[in-house]
């Protein structure tokens, strides 16, 4: 009788917890809020630096799995390519190219870790405070359910409404990466180059020699 009960139990149990899909979202909820949390301690624990940009990159995927629970897959998606594929690769390349050394990075973590406790505790309690004021619980906006996609949504108003924003946007990027490649660049001697209207002038007889030879 005892073991038909505890069936019964875990069966009642199990179809509560996956057909509630609330039950279902919380659950994910915590389980990557503490990944995150965890990935973010280890990140400014870590001694190695290697392990640390691993740890924010899973962090990042967390974030990105949290915006999918949220209904927000374009920016999931943008987490994933910017922030994982971009940016935490270049941290991690820069950090395995560089000598690092880590007895100063340690003197520098001893100097500036007051500071550091001082500015988590404050965003700590801003956190409490905006948590505990009912706001974000009250203050619910019932018309932004909608079948449509968020990111059709968003391509919608970009490429309709803000589109001279956008395009504006993408010359002001052009702009700054041709800045870049021209301060960067240098004149140097020596160096082989290329120059595509002499290549295309040129005839086959003055790069090509025809020799006659004495057969033997």
């Amino acid at each position: 009788m005892v073991i038909d009960g505890k069936k019964r139990y875990l069966e009642t149990f199990k179809k509560k917890v996956f057909t509630d899909k609330n039950m279902v979202t919380s659950l994910f909820f915590y389980l990557f809020s503490f990944i995150i949390t965890a990935c973010a301690v280890m990140v400014i624990s870590s001694r190695n630096p290697v392990h640390s940009v691993l740890f924010l990159i899973l962090a990042f995927f967390n974030s990105g799995a949290l915006f999918v629970i949220l209904g927000a897959e374009f920016l999931a998606m943008m987490l994933v390519i910017v922030y994982v594929g971009a940016v935490a690769v270049l941290f991690l390349f820069v950090v395995m190219m560089l000598n690092i050394n880590y007895s100063k990075i340690s003197d520098g973590f001893q100097k500036y870790f007051p500071i550091g406790l001082l500015i988590g505790f404050i965003l700590f309690v801003e956190i409490i405070l905006m948590v505990f004021s009912g706001d974000l619980l009250v203050n619910e906006n019932k018309n932004l359910t909608s079948d449509i996609p968020n990111t059709h949504q968003i391509g919608t108003l970009l490429y309709t409404d803000y589109i001279f924003a956008f395009q504006l946007s993408g010359l002001i990027l052009l702009v700054a990466m041709v800045g870049a490649i021209v301060l960067t660049l240098r004149d140097r001697t020596g160096v082989k180059k290329q120059n595509i209207i002499d290549q295309n002038n040129r005839k086959v007889s003055d790069v090509i020699s025809i020799v006659k030879m004495d057969n033997e």
